[in-house]
């Protein structure tokens, strides 16, 4: 155990690692609350999907951009302006909403500010990681900690917020999403000795050039190309089962698990007063599956130095369709949340690892430019995935858009597998 937490030993990263631990309990929440809302005042799985939708508009534009300047400025003064900009957008959305006066194209419209202040945010703190903690020797460990802090909050926040919703409304979920970022700004404010920018980080290239570069190192290194398709593939065909969560809660399982909800909202004595019921079954599908990403991160921060990530990785790649396959056609609201756990360890190791990996071989001069493509690429193929499986739904029904989507990634998974040996030794 002292080993799976050794990355914590860098001040930095500890005050880092608490702050942001509060801070994605309220994101989470917000996700959670988000989805229940625009659900709640259409009925309508397109819906969701044009929410997946707006969040690819500003990636393509401001996540390179945000690599670029990531190379170049202090990336605490970056995140920190990201991160107060995040809570402005959760307070209005809450006064919105406590207002009564929350229409759909508020929701759009604030989750457009949100991907674009997001777009440049994500790399930064993804490349910020070598800087809290001092040099690469614990980078997979940090790594694997920030999946874990990131899925605990996937866990806890959703469940939360099912909680939040169904007794008080969306709103205060909302809120308390704005109040969590506090605690991120001082952990941020609390460092010291961080390394500055590279002095020839391209200051006096252009920005167009700068980030040129950084793409054009991607497309010359087969082993950083073959790791970023694999995650865009998957997060396009895998990952919509996460947009349509609300349609499986709501449509699929909701007969099985009316007992669950019936004890803790019903009966003569319920133990919650709830207002809004069916947020409870949504919130705890989103716990288990992040339940499944703590321990599957956990795992993954235990691998000692000279473990084969390469292999690791190439099982999580081929496991995570597989489990979404099965997810898709189960009818049991149990079996379902057993499923998600297990999909969640999958998919971190999937993740953590080809993020782990792209650091590791990465150039320090490069690495957020790297990882701006990284997440560019995650980013809008999640949501043209999510997109597209919010239509298709409506039409041919969410199971089948899921299975579908399983299977096409597994074969994907396969083909990484033949084509790019390479990867299963790294």
């Amino acid at each position: 155990m002292p080993a799976t937490f050794r990355a914590l030993r860098h001040r930095n990263f500890f005050v880092w690692f608490i702050g942001q631990s509060i801070s994605l309990v309220g994101t989470w929440m917000q996700t959670v609350a988000q989805q229940v809302l625009i659900y709640r005042l259409t009925g309508s799985a397109v819906s969701l999907g044009i929410m997946a939708f707006i969040g690819l508009l500003p990636v393509i534009p401001l996540s390179l951009w945000g690599g670029s300047i990531s190379d170049r400025f202090p990336r605490r003064t970056i995140i920190l302006i990201t991160q107060s900009v995040m809570m402005i957008e959760a307070f209005i959305l809450a006064a919105l909403t406590w207002s009564g006066r929350i229409q759909v194209w508020h929701v759009f419209v604030l989750a457009f500010f949100l991907s674009a202040t997001n777009a440049v945010d994500v790399p930064t703190r993804q490349a910020f990681t070598v800087d809290m903690i001092e040099g690469k020797e614990d980078l997979t460990n940090a790594v694997a900690l920030n999946s874990a802090m990131f899925n605990m909050a996937r866990a806890l926040g959703p469940a939360l917020a099912g909680v939040v919703v169904a007794v008080t409304g969306e709103a205060m979920a909302f809120f308390v999403n704005g109040l969590s970022f506090v605690a991120v700004i001082i952990s941020l404010l609390m460092m010291h000795n961080l390394p500055a920018p590279i002095e020839d980080a391209g200051r006096d290239t252009s920005t167009i050039r700068h980030m040129a570069n950084g793409i054009q190192y991607v497309f010359d290194h087969s082993l950083v190309l073959a790791l970023t398709s694999m995650v865009a593939v998957s997060a396009f065909l895998s990952m919509p089962y996460i947009t349509l969560l609300p349609v499986f809660a709501g449509n699929v399982v909701n007969v099985s698990a009316q007992p669950v909800v019936t004890t803790l909202c019903g009966g003569t004595t319920p133990l919650l007063h709830c207002i809004a019921p069916d947020a409870l079954p949504l919130g705890m599908l989103y716990a288990m599956m992040g339940i499944g990403a703590v321990i599957g991160a956990l795992i993954v921060a235990s691998l000692p130095e000279n473990s084969p990530r390469g292999k690791l990785l190439t099982v999580g790649n081929l496991c995570f369709p597989v489990l979404v396959i099965f997810f898709a056609f189960s009818r049991s609201f149990i079996h379902s949340l057993v499923l998600l756990l297990a999909i969640g360890i999958f998919f971190v190791w999937q993740n953590a690892l080809a993020n782990t990996l792209l650091q590791l071989i990465t150039p320090d001069d490069l690495r957020g430019r790297v990882m701006s493509f990284y997440t560019l690429t995650f980013s809008f193929a999640a949501g043209l995935g999510g997109l597209e499986a919010g239509f298709m739904s409506d039409r041919i029904g969410a199971p089948l858009v899921v299975g579908i989507g399983g299977i096409l990634s597994f074969f994907y998974a396969v083909f990484v597998v033949i084509k790019f040996p390479s990867v299963r030794k790294l």
